[in-house]
């Protein structure tokens, strides 16, 4: 085991800054793994600092004076990161004008980081394993085989182990790449450590803006130790650039740090991905459209319970109005009450309940819209594509069946509208 002496020396070597003792254990477990030849496989958070253990690990190996490559797997396009680690012959697919040496050829002797391995497609992953297990590889075009000495250390931000129960990782390569684990833990997690990070970065941020260095006070501290972080170090990092060169005061407060910090509710809204292909295309348009009609059925019924109330209790009052208080919730502006002035309903007022009611003379409407009211709270099974088909035709008929008109008043595109209509055969 190291001692705190020994630790501390590699912190001030590589830069980085904080004594949280799982921090300080990761380094630890480098600095065990680095006189090895063992493959090394650094989890943690994007922007936790993994790829500073990757250069620890390298620099205190035998092969310190050998080449050091950090690669981001994420970054290559998939038909080309073959090409890019392994090499390709002249003329092996278009575009392939003269032979190229990819890089675990180039890294020979040396250590390669591939970073965020988990992107890494199941094509090349088989080709990977063949360079772990017996340090062979084969060029694109080729069917030479060649060898190679080079030590692989990998990184990650997903979970390889649900990876490989969904098909997206080989088993076998998971567990030849993580011989040696090392957990960087995220920023929430090392406590004290955020505080002497700000004042690193404000400090550095100082000097290249030539301004005087902020300070936090107390409370805007413990403001800082209580948030998150969920982009860890980089966010940290900027936030300390923004407030070195915005702020004109130097003494931060909570106030003026809680500006700088985002909010839940600034978040952007997930994206619903429930589907895939035609489904998840047709969410947009279909789904959305359902919940509307949904909510103006649910809004009908309502209102059609305020009509029945306001009859069967003789008039309009006070508590009928605050027990249906949600349908007046959208309006502008509230409507002035007065119980006083309020009078009973006229049965023969066009309230519309529903298309039926609106074909009715007003001769017997008293007792028919009573009936039909009753009839529609029992009612809860509607027909989607029924409803669907009903609010086209309302659409059309209103504006006189121009179409551009109809798909605007109804939300959705003139192309789909037009779909629509060839679905359900209106003419």
């Amino acid at each position: 085991m190291f001692s705190a002496a020994e630790i501390q020396s590699v912190k001030q070597r590589f830069g980085i800054i904080g004594n949280s003792p799982l921090l300080n254990h990761a380094i630890s477990v480098a600095m065990q793994a680095a006189p090895t030849d063992m493959t090394v496989l650094i989890t943690g958070e994007s922007g936790s600092g993994k790829e500073s253990f990757s250069k620890i690990i390298h620099s205190l190996s035998a092969r310190k004076h050998g080449k050091f490559i950090a690669i981001n797997c994420g970054a290559i396009p998939e038909g080309t990161i073959d090409s890019e680690l392994f090499g390709h012959e002249k003329g092996s697919f278009t575009g392939a004008h003269e032979a190229r040496k990819g890089y675990f050829e180039v890294t020979d002797g040396g250590s390669i980081f591939l970073d965020e391995i988990g992107e890494m497609p199941l094509g090349t992953q088989a080709r990977l394993l063949r360079v772990l297990e017996n340090g062979e590889f084969i060029k694109v075009g080729s069917s030479k085989v060649q060898k190679t000495d080079v030590r692989v250390i990998a990184a990650t931000n997903v979970n390889l182990i649900k990876a490989v129960e969904k098909g997206k990782f080989r088993e076998d390569l998971y567990y030849r790449l993580n011989t040696v684990p090392i957990y960087v833990p995220p920023l929430r997690e090392r406590g004290e450590d955020m505080i002497l990070l700000f004042r690193k970065f404000t400090s550095d941020f100082s000097e290249k803006y030539k301004v005087k260095p902020v300070s936090l006070n107390e409370d805007a501290k413990k403001l800082l130790l209580r948030f998150p972080f969920p982009g860890n170090i980089r966010q940290l990092k900027n936030i300390a650039e923004q407030i070195s060169l915005l702020e004109h005061e130097r003494e931060i407060d909570a106030a003026t740090l809680s500006r700088y910090l985002p909010t839940d509710q600034t978040r952007l809204p997930a994206v619903f991905s429930g589907g895939t292909g035609s489904e998840s295309s047709d969410f947009s348009e279909r789904e959305i459209l359902y919940k509307v009609l949904f909510d103006m059925k649910k809004d009908m019924n309502e209102l059609k319970k305020l009509v029945l109330e306001t009859y069967q209790s003789g008039g309009l009052n006070s508590s009928i109005i605050n027990k249906h208080q949600t349908l007046f919730e959208d309006l502008e502006s509230p409507i002035p009450f007065e119980e006083s002035k309020v009078q009973a309903p006229s049965v023969n007022v066009p309230i519309v309940l529903d298309s039926q009611s609106k074909k009715e003379e007003m001769g017997d409407y008293e007792e028919e819209a009573i009936e039909d009211i009753i009839h529609e709270e029992d009612d809860n099974s509607l027909s989607l594509e029924k409803k669907e088909k009903e609010m086209i035709l309302r659409a059309l008929r209103k504006h006189n069946n121009k179409r551009k008109y109809a798909a605007n008043d109804l939300g959705i595109s003139e192309r789909t509208l037009y779909r629509k209509i060839k679905q359900y055969d209106i003419d």
